[in-house]
């Protein structure tokens, strides 16, 4: 059934399009295209293509995107909760792709719930240098967390803060910013006909008031000789490119990058003509637009690579723990104050003092001991050692009893609202170190030393998935030599990883949260 869209909106595109209006009509009574997108943190786009159960054609503009046949349902396979992809609309593939980012950049992702373009970019990162995902509603982080714990991101930092609050932590501090802005979402009528039943012919023009302030907030934050990407899914043109150009007036340091892509993008409307349109009617995909900005600005030299806010300048390389002097708790601020105002999903920032034990309630009226910082960080130490045989890099950060590591300093992070200040790794439960999920997710099977890979086209894999125990022998562990077969083993679909079991006598304790199991 095709689309009945507003009369003003159906008005305006016959004067924007001309001649090309009755192809562009034609679409909304076609089918959505949908996707895919390789999530390299896990697989090569090669390899998912060997081993996928489904069609994938090449998507042009991403070389890790593929179209899906109607009836594929990737999302009802194990390979996607494993991981191994995003289920992702074509043309939203494009923003990320004109980014450029590089290993090693320091990435800034200004609205990116529910995650598609934040996973993208970490894919990009390979692990090297830092990103940070922020949204500004804090009901929208839930999904952008778990989207970047599925992936594997081991790098990504989740904010929940006004684009002003973190350019003034991080002035001048991002290689690379994406903006993919709220706007009226006419390019998405086809796919979501609530954007049709909320849009009327004011829309427009009030959510290119709220562009250009997130426009002005990321040019404070991007380094000068920096690269900004912004992009809507709407064909207004107050949203598009006088967004742009307004913000080019007010902003002479930055200039248009051609984005043109692979020729399956048509140009920009006047005056911005570099800038990209994604057409309906000409690409198998929804309606985006695209301006890649470059700042002109000479970059200054930091006195030291990695160089944080804060810092003045200099190095601050993300450690293992032990040459932190994590033992004993004694080496980098790991842990949270009290004056520290940021607040973060798990945990809570009250019980953070350093090397101290106090108590909480157990929820039955029991009093339970907060375990001190050297406490927490030897209980770790012993598990990576007993459980890893090595000791992932990144700052320490305490919430609670809950650990992680993160690519910035915790003193980086204070007075922002954090959602995940990094790689979130466990928690300590009665003086035991209990890994957390999204470790099991960022690991591949070589770096646990115990493992076991279950078949993607098998039943255990779905039981698993829905949280069921499993009776696996001790000869279908993978274990590393001169050690024992009992404890945590890390669970792989086809050998990537999805999660933690609990291996005894023959029996898997399932890990898997109750909350990502298979329904």
């Amino acid at each position: 059934m095709a689309v009945q869209l507003p009369h003003s909106f159906s008005e305006r595109m016959k004067k924007l399009l001309g001649r090309e209006y009755e192809a562009f009509s034609e679409t909304y009574g076609e089918i959505p295209h949908t996707g895919i997108r390789v999530n390299t943190l896990k697989i090569t786009a090669d390899e998912l293509q060997r081993i996928s159960p489904y069609r994938m054609d090449p998507i042009p503009w991403c070389s890790t995107g593929f179209y899906t046949t109607e009836g594929a349902r990737p999302g009802k396979h194990p390979y996607y909760h494993a991981g191994l992809y995003y289920i992702q609309e074509p043309s939203a593939m494009a923003p990320v792709e004109l980014l450029g980012v590089l290993p090693g950049d320091r990435v800034l992702d200004l609205c990116a719930a529910p995650g598609g373009k934040s996973t993208q970019i970490a894919a990009k990162l390979q692990g090297q240098g830092m990103l940070i995902s922020n949204d500004l509603h804090p009901e929208r982080t839930k999904a952008l967390a778990k989207n970047l714990e599925l992936c594997g991101a081991r790098n990504a930092v989740v904010l929940n803060e006004s684009p002003e609050r973190i350019a003034a932590a991080f002035p001048g501090f991002f290689d690379r910013i994406l903006i993919d802005a709220p706007c009226s979402g006419e390019g998405m009528f086809r796919k979501d006909e609530d954007m049709v039943r909320q849009w009327d012919e004011h829309t427009p023009a009030k959510y290119a008031g709220m562009q250009r302030e997130i426009l002005r907030a990321a040019a404070l934050a991007l380094r000068p000789g920096g690269t900004l990407v912004y992009s809507t899914c709407t064909f207004s043109p107050e949203e598009n490119e006088g967004s742009i150009a307004e913000f080019l007036a007010a902003y002479p340091q930055f200039s248009v990058v051609p984005a043109h892509g692979t020729g399956s993008f048509s140009p920009g409307l006047e005056p911005l003509p570099g800038t990209a349109r994604l057409w309906p009617h000409k690409v198998k995909g929804e309606g985006h637009y695209i301006a890649v900005l470059r700042h002109n600005g000479k970059p200054e030299e930091e006195s030291g690579e990695g160089a944080w806010p804060g810092s003045g300048g200099k190095s601050m390389p993300a450690m293992p723990l032990e040459e932190r002097g994590g033992r004993n708790g004694e080496g980098g601020r790991t842990a949270i104050s009290r004056k520290d105002k940021s607040t973060v999903g798990r945990g809570d920032s009250r019980n953070g003092r350093n090397g101290r034990t106090s108590s909480r309630n157990d929820g039955r009226g029991r009093s339970a001991a907060i375990a001190s910082e050297g406490d927490i960080l030897a209980s770790y130490a012993e598990f990576a050692r007993e459980q890893l045989g090595w000791q992932p890099d990144g700052f320490p950060v305490l919430f609670g009893e809950h650990l992680y590591l993160s690519p910035l300093p915790r003193e980086a992070l204070n007075g922002l609202r954090t959602v995940r200040p990094g790689w979130y790794i466990g928690h300590v439960r009665s003086g035991r170190f209990i890994p957390g999920h999204p470790l099991a997710t960022a690991l591949i099977p070589r770096e646990s030393k115990r493992s076991l890979s279950l078949a993607g086209d098998g039943p255990e894999a779905v039981s698993y998935l829905k949280g069921e125990t499993l009776s696996i022998s001790e000869d279908g562990l993978m274990i590393a030599p001169g050690t024992s077969p009992k404890g945590y083993v890390l669970v792989c679909i086809d050998g990537y990883s999805a999660g933690w079991g609990k291996w005894q006598d023959g029996i898997l304790k399932n890990e898997y949260p109750v909350g990502w199991r298979w329904t």
